[in-house]
């Protein structure tokens, strides 16, 4: 099983690129949410590990679980209001997003005692590890985790207007190296905090994904740097696009049999082209759609 632990939210969408005052679309939301979902949509074993509202939001954000066979075994529920981001599309259809979290229920996630026996990997990311006190939380699952033997795959997914203290979340994310299998992160990402692949790689991860939009994606490891092409497609908006990019690369993992440190370590250049190279045609399926609404396993032939 893979755990997918972190927030769920709703995006506030414009329908019209470039317009800020166009008419704002719900959809269902957050990083981990969107991951979660993606790997459901693979054929993944998938649970969700979160705190949701009992509001409407929130009860639209479970039923979408159950629809997409996400496990919500290991969800928390509260009274709080649900997470909001608001969404701007640039011309290009990328995205930028304000949050409204203030008091929200996913702040609130406490560390589960424990989690079932069959946890392979546990991915973790975006807001979920900034806003307290829910991001000691679940600070606290993931060394906790790691320490049993469990692939942790981390998705910093920066949100820097969420973020008062860059250093000290900086400083804050290389402690939690030690305790990563998998690092991915954007390029953007990767800059804003220190593009230093390979004193990440020295602190733990034994490989680190960096993704390029349309230029494709980078896997550094102790064996060299592999890369994979980007798939061209009509870009809709790039919504979900990353969140897809873990999915992929954890269920194709997972299918592999190399849910761990040592066989991601091991793997050769035509294995990460290959492993890569699934993730990219994935996320071009998710650009080409409004919002996040990542690809089933049937959309995606090997080649």
């Amino acid at each position: 099983m893979i755990v997918v632990a972190g927030e769920a939210l709703i995006d506030l969408v414009p329908g019209t690129r470039g317009d800020a005052l166009a008419p704002l679309l719900p959809a269902r939301g957050g990083g981990p949410y969107n991951t979660a979902v993606a790997l459901g949509r693979l054929g993944a074993d998938v649970a969700f590990c979160s705190r949701i509202s009992t509001d409407a939001f929130g009860t639209s954000l479970v039923a979408r679980l159950h629809e997409e066979n996400v496990s919500t075994a290991l969800l928390q529920r509260g009274p709080e209001p649900t997470s909001l981001a608001v969404a701007s599309l640039d011309a290009d259809g990328s995205a930028s997003y304000a949050f409204h979290v203030a008091e929200c229920a996913d702040r609130l996630f406490e560390t589960p005692r424990q989690l079932p026996f069959a946890v392979d990997a546990l991915s973790f990311g975006t807001c979920s590890l900034v806003l307290e006190p829910g991001a000691s939380a679940y600070e606290e699952l993931m060394r906790r985790e790691a320490a049993r033997g469990v692939f942790v795959a981390l998705d910093p997914n920066i949100r820097a207007g969420l973020i008062p203290d860059p250093d000290a979340y900086r400083a804050r994310f290389r402690t939690w190296l030690p305790h990563v299998t998998l690092l991915k992160l954007s390029e953007e990402d990767a800059d804003w905090l220190g593009h230093d692949v390979a004193g990440w790689l020295a602190a733990g991860p034994a490989a680190v994904v960096v993704t390029r939009g349309a230029q494709g994606l980078t896997a550094f490891t102790a064996r060299g740097e592999f890369a994979a092409p980007g798939v061209r497609v009509d870009v809709v908006d790039t919504i979900g696009a990353g969140d897809t990019v873990n999915a992929a690369l954890l269920h194709g993992l997972a299918v592999r049999g190399l849910l761990s440190g040592e066989a991601v370590a091991a793997l050769d250049g035509d294995e990460w082209r290959d492993l890569l190279g699934l993730a990219a045609r994935a996320a071009a399926l998710t650009c080409s759609r409004a919002g996040a609404e990542p690809p089933y396993a049937a959309e995606l032939p090997d080649r």
